[in-house]
């Protein structure tokens, strides 16, 4: 069965770092293109940031360019990402959820979501 299993989140100040980190069970996490989405109180969820399969092709939602950081597990984690998030802002509070996606430009979540780790940043 299937299993993604968040990790990493908590309350930090405005400024702060925090890092994720998403394992995959099976071959979902070395087969498909992997992703970061988020969901904002009373929001939807949002895709945050995806990695191919090698690791080599990566993209952002415009909101966090240049403070997020997405990362693949070294050969003995394949099954692994990260995303390693700096300059943390009030409105990146959200749950954060890792999933495995169609494809680069098809970003339709495959698996059944995991339960999320919740990111908290205070002003």
């Amino acid at each position: 069965q299937v299993q993604l299993v968040e990790s990493g989140g908590g309350s930090v100040p405005a400024g702060g770092s925090l890092r994720l980190t998403c394992s995959a069970s099976g071959e979902l996490g070395i087969t498909y293109t992997l992703a970061w989405f988020r969901q904002p109180p009373g929001q939807d969820r949002e895709l945050v940031a995806l990695i191919s399969r090698s690791g080599s092709i990566t993209d952002y939602a415009d909101s966090v360019k240049g403070r997020f950081s997405i990362s693949r597990g070294d050969a003995k984690n394949k099954n692994t990402i990260y995303l390693q998030m700096n300059e943390l802002k009030p409105e990146d509070t959200a749950a954060y959820y890792c999933n495995a996606i169609e494809a680069i430009r098809d970003p339709r979540p495959i698996a059944p979501w995991g339960q999320g780790t919740q990111v908290t940043v205070s002003s």
